[in-house]
């Protein structure tokens, strides 16, 4: 076999796959997962792979013929044995002698559950029964770019036969269901010997008597058509009729993005808040700055998976690479009639296609937003929904470009788009979904983020549903503290808030990240511990700029993207149970506590207008776990107390009123409450301290 591919990746592993023996659904499971890791090859949750295996019935001793498949809902390259349906083959046939035809598709699916023969399956998907009506052991059904490209390209039926002859069929589009299996259960009657066939605007399905055959098999389809196109291509000199403007440099590309991000979230948020996502890899760059863009991008995405997330076209921003962004008012002025023309076109389209059973119409605002010269912006409603809907219009993206260069793209007649999109079986996987958490659709910046407090206040909001932007002096605590979550969850980013560039710079992680920011939590601190005598100027300062200026400017760049936004916003400053009692020792933190306090409630008053709430987290004593308390600090306050540093726990614990000792996830806590549940209130200080009677605010 061929193992030198140029267009894909040859992945499997004969030593892992010697492991797992003839256990055919864990080969089948690892074919899929090696499939998945490339997503040239299919997209996350796209496509669908199987096996069948004999196995006895456990009521009547006797073999059966069993399908594995990819439940509904996985994703490919994640799939494990949870995830997969197990049907009784001959059952999945057996429907053939109760189908009614197109409109008894979405009973179907439903008889689907009579089939099952492991109980403990995952929902079957719709594209059961298009490999249960095909009789090979072990099949995939991909999404390749290169292999939509032929099925999306004009004439696809032809170029089908140019590229491979005899070897492969082809089916014209139709929606998936219990009839395009039968069609493709026609189409190998009918061309006995073929490897594959080829879906028109959909994909490929392709298939071998072991899943190393299947995989090879489908490689080996896949690198054909995509030398085809690379022939085609380099024939005809250019792509996408060549560059109609010169994109920006790299480093320009991104300043404009964060510029312009929290303004589009903000446009792209009317109905729902937004997560965002910015890409502008060279596959982007080159179609958004071509000459095709104008005519390509309203024709919309073709294969089903595609458009399913992105919506069927795409929002092209009318700006230029010299447009002045920070001129927010003017910007505004080109961008909302653009919005408000997409949500028109978006509810006529709907008007236009619907169904008497139609959901109701769903967000009419654009998920892909095109800006010529600088890049591609995606928002939905968390960061893997939206990413995952950038690298599909990418696909996209490679789907035009090759079916452009073997004749002319074709996109899906807008009323099968729309029967696709507001299929009630997808509304149904839809209000399936698990409810969104407290924080979902929020991004939250937090300052000393790399441990103690700030890294237990980043959890709790992850934890809610938020994503965090990480900021703390320390690279290696960044970095280790990032590992502890999921992909999508968090960026991170070495930030002085005593530096106003570094704060600039951590602001414009979260807007190429997430899009822009909704709650800011000014964490970072230290404790200095001192008598009058002993404090130096260059204490009194430190604790000035760490404390106090950099809550400042935390919030002065904070709010202006909050305001672009237009959607309000939350900050919560730590600050401590010294800012309202006076003790000894302490001038100086105590002071730039008691400046933090105040400068909350200053800005309550002013910020309150644009529905961006102010309020204060006084802990104390939070001495496990708490990094002030790696330093001098114990020290300085076990010599106030008369006490020594062992002693210290046990006597912060004695002295609150409660008898507790205040953890770091008590302080998260607190910040979780003004931002999730306090949704009324400015301005207030919450002591979290166990309660002590002198630091009682009122």
């Amino acid at each position: 076999m061929v193992k030198n591919f140029q267009y894909v990746n040859y992945l499997w592993d004969e030593a892992k796959a010697a492991e797992l023996g003839n256990d055919q659904v864990a080969l089948f499971l690892y074919r899929s997962n090696i499939l998945g890791a490339d997503l040239r090859i299919t997209n996350y949750g796209g496509g669908n792979t199987s096996c069948k295996t004999i196995e006895k019935d456990p009521l009547t001793n006797e073999e059966v013929e069993v399908m594995w498949v990819k439940g509904s809902g996985g994703d490919i390259g994640t799939l494990t044995r949870s995830g997969i349906a197990g049907l009784y083959t001959g059952r999945l046939h057996d429907l053939k002698n109760v189908y009614g035809g197109l409109a008894d598709e979405d009973r179907m699916v439903g008889l689907f559950n009579h089939c099952l023969f492991d109980l403990d399956s995952k929902a079957p998907s719709i594209d059961t029964p298009l490999h249960g009506l095909l009789p090979f052991k072990h099949i995939d059904h991909l999404h390749p770019d290169a292999l939509i490209a032929v099925a999306a390209a004009q004439d696809s039926e032809k170029v089908t036969k140019e590229i491979w002859g005899d070897t492969m069929g082809w089916v014209p589009w139709q929606r998936p269901g219990f009839d395009l299996g039968l069609q493709l259960e026609k189409c190998l009657a009918e061309n006995p010997g073929i490897r594959g066939i080829v879906l028109g605007s959909h994909g490929l399905f392709t298939w071998g008597d072991t899943s190393y055959e299947c995989y090879i098999n489908s490689l080996e389809v896949i690198e054909t058509a995509s030398e085809y196109i690379a022939k085609k291509i380099k024939e005809k000199g250019s792509v996408f009729g060549g560059a109609k403007i010169q994109g920006l440099e790299k480093e320009a590309r991104l300043e404009k993005a964060a510029t312009i991000m929290p303004l589009l979230r903000g446009l792209a948020s009317s109905e729902n808040r937004m997560i965002g996502h910015f890409d502008d890899s060279d596959a982007v760059m080159q179609f958004i700055n071509s000459n095709d863009l104008e005519r390509l991008a309203p024709l919309g995405t073709s294969c089903p998976d595609h458009f399913l997330r992105t919506k069927i076209q795409p929002l092209v921003l009318d700006l230029s690479t010299e447009e002045d962004l920070n001129d927010t008012a003017a910007v505004l002025e080109k961008l909302k009639p653009a919005f408000a023309q997409y949500r028109e076109e978006y509810k006529q389209y709907y008007e236009t296609c619907k169904h008497a059973n139609s959901p109701a119409m769903r967000d009419p605002n654009p998920v892909i937003i095109i800006y010529p010269g600088v890049g591609m912006f995606s928002f939905a409603k968390d960061k893997q929904t939206t990413r995952v809907a950038s690298e599909f219009y990418i696909n996209a993206i490679n789907v035009m470009r090759g079916a452009e260069a073997i004749t002319a793209y074709t996109s899906l007649p807008r009323q099968e788009a729309f029967d696709i999109e507001y299929w009630l079986l997808e509304e149904a996987k839809l209000q399936r979904m698990p409810a969104e958490k407290p924080l979902s659709r929020k991004v939250a910046i937090v300052t000393g983020a790399g441990g103690g407090i700030g890294k237990a206040i980043a959890d709790k909001l992850v934890a809610e549903g938020a994503v965090v932007v990480l900021t703390d002096l320390s690279k290696d605590a960044l970095d280790a503290a990032l590992k502890t979550y999921k992909k999508d969850q968090a960026e991170a980013v070495v930030c002085d808030v005593t530096n106003s560039d570094a704060i600039a710079e951590a602001y414009k992680k979260a807007c190429l990240a997430f899009g822009g920011v909704d709650i800011i939590v000014h964490s970072a601190g230290l404790a200095i511990s001192k008598s009058l005598e002993d404090t130096t100027l260059k204490d009194w300062d430190l604790l000035q700029n760490v404390l106090v200026k950099g809550q400042f400017m935390m919030a002065q760049q904070g709010v202006a993207i909050m305001r672009k936004q237009g959607l309000g916003g939350d900050i919560v400053n730590i600050a401590s149970k010294n800012g309202l009692v006076a003790g000894p020792n302490n001038v100086g933190y105590g002071t730039a506590k008691a400046a933090q306090q105040h400068m909350t409630r200053l800005l309550a008053a002013e910020l309150a207008g644009d529905k961006i709430r102010v309020n204060t987290v006084n802990p104390d004593g939070v001495i496990v776990g708490s990094k002030i308390w790696e330093g001098e600090w114990a020290e300085g306050r076990a010599k106030a107390y008369g006490i020594s540093v062992e002693d210290l726990p046990k006597h912060y614990a004695s002295r609150n009123l409660l008898n507790e000792i205040i953890l770091p996830d008590d302080i998260a806590n607190g910040v979780f409450a003004c931002v999730a549940i306090l949704d009324k209130s400015t301005g207030n200080t919450i002591n979290v301290d166990g309660g002590m009677a002198n630091a009682f605010v009122r």
